[in-house]
């Protein structure tokens, strides 16, 4: 639950912040990120690169399934891996995806 101290200011200051870690975690410095204004398309676009990889993953691990189904040479411990690696990205693109959502929730349910 948000404290109702938190004030706009206090809001903007952490959003700040934020756009500041994840500019700098994507390679860019402090003076370009001071005049963040396509912060959105950066998130945007990070979250289709997650859902890429999650995507090539399942596909992969399909792939080598039904290989081995087929009867051709794959190892049972990289068929394993695969569906295990798929899984785990699918589960943590799901949690991710329930985060976001509860923070808009609780952003909408802010009085104003």
């Amino acid at each position: 639950m948000i404290d109702r101290a938190t004030s706009a200011a206090n809001i903007a200051s952490m959003l700040k912040t934020m756009q500041i870690h994840a500019a700098q975690a994507g390679g860019v410095d402090e003076q370009t990120t001071n005049g963040i204004a396509g912060s959105k398309s950066d998130f945007s676009q990070m979250v289709r690169s997650a859902i890429g990889q999650t995507n090539d993953m399942q596909v992969e691990s399909s792939q080598a399934a039904q290989a081995f189904e087929r009867g051709e040479a794959v190892p049972l411990t990289d068929l394993v891996l695969k569906m295990q690696k798929a899984s785990l990205a699918f589960e943590t693109t799901l949690q991710v995806r329930n985060k976001v959502l509860k923070a808009y929730e609780e952003v909408m349910n802010m009085p104003v």
